[in-house]
């Protein structure tokens, strides 16, 4: 059952789309990785260009961040102090990103540099991943414990400019998490992605943040990120599609809430090395469709744009005229939809709460 973008004028199965998105948003939060590199390969398998996949699931990146922070505020899990100093260098490596992004957009070669960029990195945090978790179970039955180093020193530590984190209770260079946000920023622009494989263990290893602050602060900085990619594709090239990007934050905030659920009944340790797996697997077949596969082009019928419905039709023309606007616009669909669904979990939690203290006190 195929439908056609209005923006990226592909036809696509959107209901398989939504499958996909749910999957991925139940790993996400059953691992708690972001959910972009499977996501973003699975969009370009299904016939969407790479150019047009990267922001559109930027943008679903956004609605799934908003839903899990707007929950992490209410539980008052997040230092906005740090989240806006990795912002302020997060928006930088935005712009840089966006900048690289035109050049290989201009020069014919961005389908290959996307496809080269997923290749390369699920790569190696599959195979990393793959180690841990083998070693992880290895450990688990011989019953050993391994004590860590929690927090080494190195050169971004003997930066200037001191600031103190109250919330962290930390007193770091303003400068350790401005460099970390400009490294995300800079790779989520060009691969669509919200940077937490780079985020989380930056805050954990470098900054040494407390555990309970990090998953919190760390969707708030991809928020401002994602938003920023967002809007910056939306105005230099018009590819952000509404129609795609309502089926992909729909099943991603959907597949996250059940994900976060499983994740507090089962042990996710041991199922890590099926998701290395998983990302090794991905990484293979991007490497088979950019190098080995045949390349086909997918020809759109004339009357594909001809027979718009009048909602998609509306879509194109703003996305046209008023891309500034347009942009805007998508980032308030995710603000909408991440808010409604963290507010709705929250609810229902606190009914479930009541109902179990009624039956305990009869």
């Amino acid at each position: 059952m195929e439908y056609f973008l209005p923006i990226a004028e592909v036809y696509v199965n959107l209901p398989l789309i939504f499958i996909l998105s749910l999957v991925v948003g139940i790993l996400s939060g059953l691992f708690g990785v972001g959910g972009g590199f499977l996501m973003t390969p699975f969009l370009i398998f299904l016939g969407v260009p790479p150019a047009y996949a990267v922001p559109n699931e930027a943008n679903n990146i956004l609605g799934t961040s908003i839903s899990g922070s707007t929950t992490h505020y209410l539980k008052g899990t997040l230092d906005y102090k740090m989240g806006f100093m990795i912002v302020i260098g997060g928006a930088a490596g935005t712009v840089l990103g966006i900048i690289t992004f035109s050049y290989f957009q201009d020069i014919g070669k961005i389908n290959i540099v996307i496809s080269l960029s997923y290749m390369y990195i699920l790569a190696i945090i599959g195979t990393i991943m793959l180690v841990q978790g083998v070693s992880e179970i290895d450990r688990a039955r011989k019953k050993i414990v391994v004590r860590k180093k929690l927090h080494s020193h190195y050169w971004i530590h003997g930066l200037p400019l001191r600031m103190r984190f109250k919330k962290s209770q930390l007193y770091e260079s303003a400068f350790t998490p401005i460099i970390i946000g400009l490294v995300v920023g800079f790779i989520a622009a060009i691969m669509g992605v919200g940077g937490a494989f780079i985020l989380v263990p930056a805050m954990i290893y470098i900054i040494g943040m407390p555990t309970k602050l990090i998953p919190g602060t760390s969707l708030f900085v991809t928020i401002f990120v994602s938003a920023i990619v967002t809007v910056l594709h939306a105005f230099n090239y018009g590819s952000i599609d509404l129609m795609l990007v309502m089926i992909l934050i729909l099943g991603s905030i959907l597949g996250v809430q059940v994900g976060q659920k499983l994740g507090e009944k089962v042990d996710s340790s041991e199922f890590k090395t099926i998701l290395a797996v998983l990302l090794l697997l991905v990484g293979i077949a991007i490497a088979y469709d950019a190098f080995f596969a045949e390349q086909t082009v997918k020809v759109v019928k004339d009357n594909g744009i001809e027979s718009l419905s009048p909602f998609a039709q509306f879509i194109k023309n703003l996305s046209i005229n008023v891309p500034v606007l347009y942009g805007m616009l998508s980032i308030l669909l995710a603000l909408v939809l991440g808010v409604g669904a963290a507010i709705v979990r929250r609810s229902v939690s606190n009914l479930k709460a009541s109902i179990k203290i009624k039956k305990n006190s009869k």
